[in-house]
């Protein structure tokens, strides 16, 4: 019992603490800054919880008040970990860039914990309508940090795009639970999966419509192809810290939930593989032709992650369902989140008053005039472009050999020429902030100091990430 609720520690100090930064708002002496402490406070405490527990095995915690609703696994436990570190850094690059911008209220840090408080439960929750109720929980609050900014037309255009397509998602999901409950007479993934193995998967309509609508909705959250329309203009007009909390911890989350989904049982898993291997194909490789022909830092960033969500389709492809750990799947989303996260802590910073800065011609000869940030984002661009010996480097190397075990070598291949594509507009950065004279001199981010701690920081978690698998 004590066990069970150590490991809902984590969940339960997330919720408590969105709750009291929202009653907190109510009161004028809270301070914005005060907010943006005790977010990240909250945010490093159920850290350090989550860090401390350890399991082995799959536990349901309180089995009998949920019904085997929650599941906590080493898989859940680690990416519950990559999401609180999402969110920590997120409050940190908020409070800098709140700095500069002049549109935030306490509120504002009670929706980013509460948009965690769902993401943790999406990597816990193994039942449809469970997880349906995590994915709206994240969903609005995401959906309102979008357009946050309630006087920049973009990001009213961006919350209009996101709420109309998510509502079609949530739709999309629900059917697909209602006609998945209708062919193997439950929602829990177990149950499911049991069904299956018993049964069979494609002699029963009503289950395989319900697992398409279902795993149709986790394609648009991911922003994948063909549901990745929306991302672009969405992540560009969302405020630079929420842009990146949305790339790193959301990606987290549905990919927990979908990995989940999959896994419940081998036929299933294996009755979407040959459909999964042409999404991340496509995926890929339109992501980069859509992140080619960028040229705002922000729309270039939001296109990656489309490909980035490409290459851990192919971590999907070469699962097991039958030993399965997910360790490629977490690895790779956490290299992805200290690099996403550390570029978009550095924008926070070094984007100035509205987001002035956005273009790539906006940041040449930034190395001659704040060479420790130039080098930062050089370190992050070079993680996100698959070179070593950074953490990136090393999930794509893991994902490549795990499709080559896997027997997809033809993945293996698409996914290395993605890769070497994607140098084009990563290093595009880097030689206009080493091969350029400055164009600016970057004086109004001299005063700020908690987003560059981040960058930095970050910076550092791409070399120990990428060394940790080497060393141990």
């Amino acid at each position: 019992m004590t066990n069970d609720f150590m490991l809902l520690m984590p969940l339960i100090l997330i919720t408590a603490g969105a709750i009291s930064l929202m009653l907190a708002a109510a009161y004028e002496k809270v301070t914005i800054e005060q907010a943006a402490f005790g977010c990240m406070g909250i945010f490093g405490v159920a850290f350090l919880v989550q860090l401390s527990n350890c399991i082995t095995g799959n536990v349901a915690p309180y089995e009998t008040v949920f019904n085997n609703m929650l599941v906590i696994s080493n898989f859940t436990r680690v990416a519950g970990l990559i999401i609180l570190g999402c969110g920590f850094f997120t409050a940190m690059s908020a409070q800098t860039y709140f700095k500069q911008n002049n549109f935030c209220t306490t509120e504002f840090y009670s929706l980013v914990t509460f948009s965690a408080c769902g993401m943790l439960l999406l990597t816990m929750v193994q039942e449809l309508i469970s997880v349906f109720v995590a994915l709206e929980i994240m969903s609005l609050a995401i959906y309102i940090l979008v357009g946050y900014d309630r006087k920049n037309k973009t990001a009213a255009e961006a919350v209009m795009k996101y709420l109309m397509l998510g509502a079609f998602a949530g739709a999309f999901f629900t059917m697909g639970a209602a006609l998945i409950y209708g062919g193997a007479h439950s929602t829990q993934f177990s149950s499911i999966g049991q069904f299956v193995a018993e049964k069979g998967f494609f002699n029963n309509p009503a289950l395989v419509a319900g697992s398409f609508f279902v795993i149709v909705a986790f394609l648009f959250k991911a922003a994948a192809f063909p549901f990745h329309a929306w991302v672009i203009d969405v992540y560009d007009g969302a405020s630079a810290p929420i842009t990146g909390y949305m790339a790193t911890g959301l990606k987290t989350a549905i990919f927990a939930v979908f990995a989940n989904f999959l896994v419940a049982d081998e036929t299933l898993r294996s009755s979407w593989v040959t459909y999964l291997f042409y999404f991340s194909i496509f995926t890929m490789f339109v992501g980069n032709l859509i992140a080619i022909g960028q040229d705002t830092l922000k729309r270039m960033l939001a296109a990656s992650g489309i490909v980035h969500t490409g290459y851990l389709l192919i971590a999907l492809v070469a699962v097991s369902a039958e030993n399965f750990s997910g360790n490629v799947i977490l690895y790779y989303l956490a290299a992805y989140a200290v690099g996403t996260l550390g570029i978009f802590a550095a924008l926070s910073y070094l984007g100035g008053d509205g987001e002035k800065r956005q273009s790539f011609d906006d940041f040449k000869g930034l190395a001659r005039v704040r060479p420790f940030s130039a080098a930062a984002i050089t370190i992050f661009l070079l993680s996100m472009a698959g070179i070593p010996p950074t953490a990136g480097f090393m999930g794509k190397f893991f994902i490549i050999t795990s499709a080559i075990d896997a027997g997809q070598i033809a993945l293996a291949v698409f996914g290395i020429i993605s890769s070497i594509l994607s140098m084009w507009y990563y290093l595009r950065l880097v030689i206009n902030m080493y091969f350029h004279e400055a164009t600016d001199s970057f004086e109004d981010t001299t005063s700020n100091r908690y987003a560059p701690v981040g960058t930095f920081i970050l910076a550092a978690c791409v070399f120990v990430i990428g060394l940790y698998p080497v060393i141990i």
